[in-house]
Formats: C-alpha cells, structure tokens, sequence
C-alpha cells in the first residue's frame, strides 16, 4: 500500500489501497474515504485486550478496513503535531503513550502495557497504563506538537519532563525522579517530578503533551 502524510501542524495520512489490501484503526477512526472499501467491527483479540485498550483510553472495538477495489481512505490526527510511522518486524514491540494509536497495517496487534512500579504511574504523567504495540507491520502514532527521536546506548539516560514521552522501544525503562533541592522545587517551575528513559533503544519525545497545554491555557480559563 501506498501511504502520504499531508497537512503540516493539522496532519492527515491519506492510504491509495489496491484490492485486497487492509488497515485497522480504533473503532470510527477513519476520516473519510473513496472507492469500495468494507469496514468490519472487530474485536482485535481477547476479552482481556479488548477491557485492556479501554483503560488505555482507546476504543473497546477495532475497526478493519478492506479495499475491494482500488480505493483511497483517510486518517486525520485529533491534536496538532505530527504522525509519525513506525515498521515494526515480527514480535517487535514499541510502547506508546495513551491514545498514541491512530491506525496500522493488518497485523499488527495492539494491547497494553502495566506500569510495573506506583511511582512511576502515579508521579510520571503517562498513568499506569501505555500502549503496547507489537509488529509486523506499519504502525502510525499522533504525536502532540514537535517530535525529537534519540537512540540511546545501555545505560544512558533521556531527562524529560512529565508527559513529554511519545514512544520508547521495549527495551527501554523508565522510571520517575524526584526533583532535587527544595528551591527547584519551589522555584525552578519544572515540577515535583522528572521522567526517565534509560536505554539501551530508541525514544520519541514530543513537545505539547496534551497535559502540558492544559497547564498553559488554565489561568486563562479562570479570568473574568
């Protein structure tokens, strides 16, 4: 299949499919599209995978799109920012963060992945629970505002603020770290907590987390 990402800050990724050819997304995720393309309800696994994507915050169903002919459809980002597509080999998995999951070729399975330690989901801005994704295939990720991917060697480490995580292979580690000193944490205006990335493996980071431009705009929401 043929894809192109299309829209600038506002991005759409528009897919020409041939006969045969199938992607799946969260359940209406689809934009529009032309030519004779069968939509199906999928469960996409499991009970446990289904209850597993709704507490990651995507929908309890997938949608599979099947092109029956020659056909075009299309996939819009719901935030500002980027979409950023990732090939997955078989049983390579990615973790992404809540509602990162826009749309990927047939194959590829979407479930979730526990934070292992309650700091981390408590004080690390992402939650408990992420999104595991596992290959083969395409995968395309919502990235909120500019993205910035690094490649980290074993034992190094990527300082981020909270929620500015987008993606990590599995073979990451994060975890949460309490600012130090008193005065940063009174003064510095970064917040009680750092998140970390520890490698060996490649990491996204994004600049507007959804988190940090509701941060920005609530003084003004309170103003007469």
């Amino acid at each position: 299949m043929e894809y192109f990402i299309e829209g600038g800050t506002l991005p759409i990724v528009r897919f020409e499919l041939e006969k045969g050819e199938e992607l799946i997304s969260q359940a209406g995720g689809r934009s529009w599209m032309k030519g004779n393309i069968k939509t199906d309800t999928i469960s996409g696994g499991g009970v446990g995978k289904m209850l597993g994507r709704m507490f990651s915050g995507e929908s309890l169903f997938l949608s599979s799109y099947k092109a029956e002919d020659t056909s075009e459809i299309v996939f819009a980002s719901n935030f500002p920012g980027s979409i950023k597509v990732v090939e997955l080999a078989q049983g390579q998995t990615i973790i992404a963060q809540k509602k990162a999951f826009l749309c990927a070729s047939k194959g590829v399975d979407l479930s979730i992945h526990f934070r292992k330690k309650l700091g981390t989901g408590l004080f690390g801005g992402e939650g408990f629970i992420m999104e595991k994704i596992t290959g083969p295939g395409l995968v395309f990720l919502e990235i909120d505002g500019h993205e910035k991917e690094y490649i980290l060697d074993v034992d190094e480490r990527l300082v981020m603020d909270t929620g500015a995580l987008a993606m990590m292979d599995s073979t990451c580690e994060m975890t949460i770290e309490q600012v130090e000193g008193m005065k940063n944490i009174l003064f510095g205006g970064e917040g009680l907590f750092n998140t970390v990335v520890e490698g060996p493996g490649k990491v996204v980071v994004q600049s507007m987390p959804i988190q940090k431009l509701v941060r920005n705009i609530a003084p003004y929401l309170t103003q007469n």
